[in-house]
């Protein structure tokens, strides 16, 4: 399979806390995946045609406000794949980390693909009244929707599953906390795994192992909007010892890092 790294919506820019880094915009980090058998698989949709087209009626003027996404209309997911040689039909899947507007601005363009979420997040977006931007899903996408009562156990994390209709290359991994129903994506990637953990955390320093110097601003934000800062917290400790100690056999990304995105966006 191919990985390509997508920046699909930048936002307001992030002041790094460290010596020796300039400011950089937030990025809405997404995959597209390119599969054997099974077309393209986008892992994320940051922002769409639509939000771009009519930003305060798609993601509402208080976002707006306080994220200040640059709505280039060059980023857009489908923009990208149709300069990678691909059509809106090619996207045979969407597979979601959760259900906030800044990751499924993209859905409307890619009508016919298979939606993958957590069961639990879409219960929460279609009735909890917290998810605003209805039009995202307006076109009744073919949902594919997981409980996560089963599953494997895949590096020390259980309940993972594989997506329906998808190669065992993909998986699931419930990560919850930041939303109801958050999940992260793992993609084999050669002779190693990339995770996909979404909002899990915003800035790569949250992943040191005594944990680094993080923009305050995201500190804030996480703690905001986070629905069980328990489960949050103690995924993201999951997390940090999966970055010790399997370095060589699993890379990961968060959705929002440009330091992490630059590392792999020109390869």
């Amino acid at each position: 399979m191919r990985i390509h790294h997508l920046n699909c919506g930048s936002l307001r820019e992030i002041t790094p806390t460290g010596e020796g880094q300039r400011p950089l915009p937030g990025v809405c980090h997404c995959l597209l995946v390119e599969t054997d058998s099974d077309g393209l698989v986008l892992v994320e949709t940051g922002f769409g045609l639509g939000d771009i087209e009519a930003p305060e009626r798609s993601l509402g003027e208080e976002f707006l406000g306080w994220a200040r996404p640059a709505l280039d209309p060059d980023e857009p997911a489908l923009r990208q794949i149709a300069r990678l040689g691909f059509a809106s039909e090619d996207v045979r899947h969407v597979i979601l980390t959760h259900l906030h507007r800044d990751h499924t601005g993209g859905l409307p363009d890619f009508p016919r693909a298979t939606v993958h979420v957590h069961e639990n997040e879409y219960e929460a977006a279609m009735t909890s009244g917290r998810y605003p931007h209805q039009a995202h899903w307006a076109h009744q996408p073919d949902w594919a929707r997981y409980s996560f009562t089963e599953g494997e156990r895949w590096f020390g994390f259980d309940r993972v599953r594989q997506p329906i209709g998808l190669p065992s290359d993909i998986l699931l991994i419930p990560l919850v906390g930041h939303t109801p129903g958050h999940i992260a994506v793992a993609v084999r990637d050669d002779d190693r795994w990339l995770l996909h953990v979404g909002d899990a955390y915003y800035h790569h320093g949250e992943l040191a192992p005594e944990p680094g110097r993080v923009p305050p601003f995201l500190v804030s934000l996480q703690s905001g909007i986070e629905t069980d800062p328990a489960q949050r917290l103690g995924n993201l400790e999951r997390l940090r010892s999966l970055a010790r100690d399997h370095l060589t056999e699993v890379a990961i990304v968060s959705a929002h890092d440009p330091w992490e995105l630059r590392r792999y966006a020109n390869r």
